[in-house]
């Protein structure tokens, strides 16, 4: 059995976390930074761990890649897999207290008003307080309810808001800390009571555009909104339109519906806009690279011993 893992944030710890692993499933590995690195000797490989959308794509031998990122809205379209009994099985649950802290930041980064203080201080300019915004004793409602946004949840209950909902598409209330979950088809009703808005969605044909014109329309004046999901999740026109003419507080974006996001594009000069370029995730912590290891050491000691995989995607649903 041969492995291929294509992934440049490795230490030599996470490697010989790798190697003991595949040597107790009698496997060789293999190690390559990108796709492009892999030499054709290589495209036999049984198991791809990282970076390997396209070896999926040409690789008929493959029978299970596991994708180091928790989006694989990549990997579920027609004709993503050469092999398709290939198993998928993503990293989603190493990326949430990344993208917690990545929240929180942004919420008060627009709460406390950091930017607009940042943005005078390197003018050199010392100008006299302003209204602020807490979390505590906002009405926070999570739309998306999986390890990211619940991850969110434990840490921002420290900071005492008013309330947690959450919103799913079962609607069933799997954290003790959520106050209420509703479905989706009930979040018409919650958008009115929301001070802030968090969204970690994965993209699939339920969540495109979840929050339309329409939708924006409901959110209180005073209402922040944080995507961290999939740009696709937002009407992106109607979002600026509401922040240039008030309608809402101020929203922070670190995904976007094109990335890079275009210079033309109007989002970089909508009001009330924090924008980051994607990087609430990735593997950049040291401790979301040591959780994804993990997880797939404990998925080839599964799939080694014919037992169901912990982390599998169910590819006609997305996630």
């Amino acid at each position: 059995m041969k492995i291929v893992v294509i992934m440049n944030a490795l230490k030599k710890y996470h490697k010989d976390m790798i190697d003991e692993a595949a040597k107790k499933a009698g496997a060789e590995v293999f190690y390559f930074d990108k796709e492009s690195d892999v030499p054709k000797e290589h495209m036999d490989a049984d198991i791809v761990y990282g970076q390997g959308i396209n070896m999926a794509k040409t690789c008929e031998n493959l029978k299970w890649l596991c994708a180091s990122f928790a989006g694989v809205d990549n990997l579920v379209k027609p004709d993503s897999f050469k092999n398709p009994e290939c198993i998928l099985t993503n990293s989603a649950g190493a990326y949430g207290v990344s993208i917690a802290e990545h929240i929180i930041a942004l919420s008060l980064m627009m709460m406390r008003r950091i930017t607009e203080f940042y943005a005078e201080t390197l003018n050199g300019q010392w100008l006299p307080p302003r209204a602020q915004r807490s979390l505590k004793d906002s009405r926070i409602t999570v739309l998306g309810t999986g390890d990211i946004g619940t991850t969110f949840v434990h840490r921002v209950k420290g900071f005492e808001p008013k309330s947690i909902i959450g919103v799913s598409r079962s609607g069933v209330k799997k954290d003790p800390l959520y106050d209420e979950v509703y479905k989706v088809e009930d979040l018409d009703k919650v958008l009115p009571n929301t001070d802030l808005l968090v969204m970690s969605l994965p993209s699939t044909p339920e969540t495109i555009g979840i929050l339309s014109r329409e939708r924006i329309a409901l959110l209180p004046e005073t209402a922040y909104v944080v995507n961290v999901g999939r740009g696709t999740a937002i009407d992106e026109e109607a979002l600026a339109d509401a922040l240039d003419h008030g309608m809402i507080a101020g929203a922070a974006l670190d995904v976007f519906s094109t990335e890079p996001l275009p210079k033309d594009n109007r989002l970089w000069h909508t009001k009330n806009l924090l924008i980051t370029p994607h990087v609430a995730g990735n593997l950049t912590l040291e401790h979301t690279v040591t959780r994804n290891v993990e997880m797939f050491v404990e998925d080839l000691d599964n799939y080694v011993n014919k037992r169901p995989m912990a982390h599998l995607v169910n590819k006609k649903i997305g996630y």
